[in-house]
């Protein structure tokens, strides 16, 4: 499995109350589903006006098909390589 950062441009998304973002979410749960095979949405950062997901899924092609199902906007997708934090250069 692979893991993806997909960006979202959704205007006035920052805007949106508790109950918008609660039915985006139930959506996109309802969504992954549906896809019947493995995939994981892991979690997603609201900004103003941009949604920025990560999801695990076998190919970029299965991201894309969540996003046609589920009515969602693609601007781009991105795969993680490898994922780094203050622990990789930390000398102990």
């Amino acid at each position: 499995m692979k893991k993806f950062i997909i960006e979202r441009t959704i205007p006035g998304l920052g805007n949106l109350s508790g109950e918008e973002l609660k039915a985006i979410s139930q959506a996109s749960c309802a969504t992954v589903r549906k896809l019947g095979v493995p995939y994981h949405w892991i979690q997603s950062f609201v900004t103003n006006d941009k949604l920025f997901c990560i999801h695990i899924s076998e190919s970029e092609e299965m991201v894309r098909e969540h996003a046609r199902l589920g009515n969602f906007p693609i601007d781009s997708i991105t795969e993680v390589k490898t994922i780094i934090d203050p622990a990789t250069g930390a000398t102990y």
